[in-house]
């Protein structure tokens, strides 16, 4: 048994789990780390970089779709192999499983693959799924980190197969349907709704919202949700869903708008509403850990749960449930173990992006949010199409909007929707992050033509003083 006794063990090895347990190597702690799927967790393999490689797919043939129209090069009739896309994608989530795995062996990381329930606060039992033995039935730790992340939300009823898929299944699927109904209009819904639409599949979006992406900024809401009609994707905001039935080789599925019903018939349905916290089956009951409402756990400043020796990040704990605030999470719960840090994290440093195209990338308050705070703000804002990067590219939908206060300028948000909104909008994390003004962005000199100007640019308008547009 002292050969399975570790400082600290990690269950989960999704971006916020393997990152965590690197970090503890590197703090001296002797670390493990147990896996029930595949090294990279859901992010890896049934997230992030798969669908990032179907996204990329489908700008690919939207480029060259407008090839002959935009840039006069002609390229004949294109086709496409759909289900080699679908393989390119999980060649992609494949390679880099492989490659967490080389990172937990390089840094002195025991793996074990199975799943892990508590049998005491310092003490997990350890099963398989297959009905193999695992390498061990007991590990022993003096502080045990919860990083096994969420998954899909379902309706209640819903039966997930035979064209009813979430995005697990449909990174997987590969065959094109002709037509596919998408629930929920978040960043799931709208990346999947893009990359089929790209592929010739006819898209009906249902949203119970009366806006794309709930909660984001109303003006790149209102933005997106025009880009998408321009692609001739049908969106139904402010329709609930209520049912869907199988009849023959279609679906139907039944919606409400204000106790009007409705029916949208589609070959496949895609559910997109979300995700629950992993926290059940750990067994966490037995050892007092307390659970917040839905599902999540209970965490103080330290990431420490009710009990001391038990500590938790990423998806289970609280939202926003993305893989880069679970891998941030994680090490600032290690560091704090160690001491090397004080406790607190701020979540509203945390960027979110979406994939589809235009992109969308925020960071901290809305000007809607700001003003409900009670904050005095002042609003930058300045337009792809009056960038010379964008006009040369072709890329000239969107802009940037920059939120600050409005008595020293310090930059307390920003919303990005336009190409590159994803790489764009770092800049503006760092300068958050070092309480940069909008004086100071504006005054920073960047190089011509770059889509970054756009962020100097609404930088500038916030103080009065733009000179592009």
């Amino acid at each position: 048994m002292a050969n399975n006794r570790y400082d600290l063990a990690v269950i989960g090895s999704g971006p916020g789990g393997y990152e965590a347990a690197i970090r503890a190597s590197q703090l001296k702690m002797r670390t493990c780390v147990i896996e029930r799927d595949r090294p990279g967790g859901v992010c890896l393999n049934w997230g992030c970089i798969p669908s990032k490689a179907l996204l990329n797919s489908a700008e690919t043939m939207e480029i060259i779709a407008a090839a002959g129209r935009e840039h006069g090069i002609q390229t004949g009739d294109v086709t496409f192999d759909f289900a080699r896309v679908i393989a390119r994608s999980r060649e992609a989530a494949d390679k880099l499983s492989r490659g967490v795995r080389f990172l937990l062996r390089k840094n002195n990381i025991d793996l074990f693959e199975a799943s892990a329930a508590f049998a005491a606060p310092d003490r997990l039992t350890l099963s398989r799924s297959d009905g193999k033995a695992p390498a061990v039935n007991t590990i022993e730790a003096d502080r045990i980190l919860i990083a096994t992340g969420s998954r899909e939300r379902l309706f209640p009823g819903m039966t997930i197969g035979d064209g009813m898929l979430t995005s697990r299944e449909a990174l997987v699927y590969d065959q094109l349907p002709e037509s596919i109904a998408v629930i929920g209009a978040g960043a799931v819904g709208l990346e999947f709704a893009y990359f089929y639409h790209c592929f010739g599949a006819k898209v009906t979006i249902i949203e119970l919202e009366k806006q794309v992406l709930p909660g984001c900024d109303a003006e790149i809401a209102e933005e997106l949700r025009r880009s998408l009609l321009k692609r001739k994707i049908d969106l139904l905001l402010g329709h609930g869903y209520k049912s869907a039935a199988r009849h023959g080789d279609r679906w139907t599925v039944t919606v409400d708008n204000n106790g009007q019903s409705r029916t949208v018939e589609a070959e496949m349905v895609l559910v997109a509403v979300g995700r629950v916290p992993n926290s059940d089956g750990l067994g966490l009951d037995k050892v007092g850990v307390e659970l917040a409402p839905g599902g999540f756990i209970r965490i103080d400043d330290s990431f420490r749960a009710s009990r001391s020796e038990i500590y938790a990040i990423g998806d289970v704990i609280r939202p926003p449930l993305l893989a880069h605030k679970a891998s941030a999470e994680g090490i600032a719960a290690v560091e704090i173990m160690a001491g090397a840090r004080e406790p607190g994290f701020d979540l509203l440093n945390i960027p979110a992006c979406v994939y589809c195209q235009p992109e969308v990338a925020t960071i901290g308050m809305t000007e809607a949010a700001a003003r409900a705070a009670g904050i005095e703000v002042k609003i930058g804002k300045f337009p792809f199409r009056a960038n010379g990067k964008a006009v040369a590219v072709n890329h000239v939908e969107g802009f940037v909007k920059l939120v600050a206060g409005k008595k020293y300028g310090e930059v307390i948000g920003c919303q990005i929707i336009g190409h590159g909104a994803t790489d764009l909008i770092s800049e503006v994390v760092l300068g958050k992050t070092l309480e940069a003004t909008t004086l100071e962005f504006g005054r920073t000199v960047h190089p011509h033509p770059t889509l970054s100007e756009t962020v100097m640019e609404a930088a500038l308008a916030a103080e009065g003083e733009a000179i592009n547009f």
